[in-house]
């Protein structure tokens, strides 16, 4: 028996298995948020702030992707020429790289069935319009009726579509949610635009693993990979200073270390002040709450302020003592030594609690020259015999600060 079309129920023992071919980007980082290449016949869609890089990223990978099969880039809010000038600063060319400047649906998928291309890339699903909806492009009925008419021509032609999709002040993807329900892959693009680097996360990915993330540095000649991030992170860490913390984290599959900052200083006013970035702002105050109440520091008098470098989001646990580690290095002004970094998660009543891929973690902190990790007393279970680093188990938050600085 076949499988199931039009509607006709199949057992679903008599139903094959289909894996999906990828083809690879050329753009490593790319390929592993991805999960090793573009599906043929998926619809992804890339979100992030305006000029993040997305269309930098699109057009390299489109470079790359041409020399597999034909690549037609439509672009609804630039002009042919802005596109040259920018692929000539990247150092892009090629006749297999079709650019097409259309707005209208109904056109673009015309062209695209004429030229049979194994890739399509939208910049931007915002900008599309089919002629026979009613609204202005942008809209939630123009956005859902073009990405559904996308979702039918990659799944019956086999194209790979590639949707850039804008965001909204709140930095959620414009439009209908249903819009993140009907790709295939939701990858978003992170980072400051000052800053140099950008991180690529995949949200929702059904021929892949979530969560992964891929980093790039922003340069003269357009997005390059960072095939280690971890130290390109730590690069440029003070040393002998206090309010620095190292933090093992899991991106995804791959385990980083990343340098978490805090600055602790007295209040100049009635109420102290707290501030966040590169985490979770209400996780920062209950960290500092629990300070104050299970290991004595009294944060409440002084202003507070903590930073992740180089604009890397941490929404893992296991950064907590991290966190912990670095406001109290500035509020002891005593530093924490260049070869000691920590991971775990903190409970309320103080306890550190265990956490994943904590032997993961340990090899990447072995692999950067690291000589102490302190951790949490419950991960040691799984790590007998490590070798190359000492690890100091902490049990609660409290004997973790006396470890790290002798109080």
């Amino acid at each position: 028996m076949s499988a199931g079309h039009g509607g006709v129920p199949t057992p679903l023992d008599d139903i094959r298995a289909d894996e999906g071919e990828r083809t690879r980007t050329g753009i490593s980082e790319l390929d592993r948020v991805l999960g090793g290449g573009m599906v043929q016949g998926s619809l992804v869609l890339v979100s992030g702030e305006p000029g993040i890089g997305k269309s930098t990223l699109l057009l390299q990978a489109s470079d790359k992707l041409c020399r597999a099969g034909t690549v037609l880039y439509v672009t609804g809010e630039e002009s042919l020429s802005q596109i040259k000038l920018r692929a000539a600063r990247l150092g892009i060319g090629g006749r297999a790289l079709l650019i097409c400047a259309e707005t209208e649906l109904t056109s673009v998928l015309a062209t695209a069935e004429r030229l049979s291309p194994s890739v399509i890339v939208i910049d931007s699903i915002q900008t599309m319009y089919d002629a026979q909806v009613s609204s202005v492009p942008g809209s939630v009925s123009q956005v859902r009726e073009c990405t559904m008419r996308l979702m039918q021509f990659a799944k019956l032609r086999g194209v790979s579509v590639i949707l850039v999709g804008h965001v909204n002040k709140d930095g959620a993807i414009a439009g209908p949610k249903v819009l993140e329900h009907m790709v295939d892959t939701v990858l978003t693009f992170e980072g400051e635009q000052h800053a140099t680097y950008r991180m690529l996360r995949a949200t929702k990915n059904r021929f892949g693993s979530t969560n992964e993330m891929g980093l790039f540095e922003m340069t003269g000649e357009g997005l390059v990979d960072v095939p280690n991030p971890s130290a390109a992170l730590l690069s440029g860490r003070p040393e002998g200073a206090s309010g620095s913390c190292v933090a093992a984290v899991l991106e995804g599959t791959r385990p980083i270390l990343a340098e978490v900052q805090g600055l602790v200083t007295k209040s100049a006013y009635g109420s102290s002040r707290r501030t966040a970035a590169g985490i979770d702002y209400n996780r920062a105050v209950l960290l500092l709450a629990i300070l104050e109440k299970r290991a004595g520091l009294m944060l409440s008098a002084y202003d507070t302020y903590i930073n992740v470098v180089g604009g890397l989001l941490l929404d893992e646990p296991a950064a907590d003592l991290a966190v912990a580690m670095a406001v109290a290095s500035s509020y002891l002004e005593k530093p924490i030594a260049g070869d000691v970094a920590v991971f775990g998660e903190i409970g309320l009543s103080g306890e550190l609690r265990s956490v994943s891929g904590a032997a993961q973690r340990i090899s990447e902190l072995r692999r950067l020259g690291f000589g102490k990790c302190i951790l949490p007393k419950a991960c040691m279970a799984g790590l007998k015999g490590a070798a190359g680093i000492e690890l100091l188990p902490a049990s609660d938050v409290r004997e973790a600060i006396r470890m790290g600085f002798g109080t």
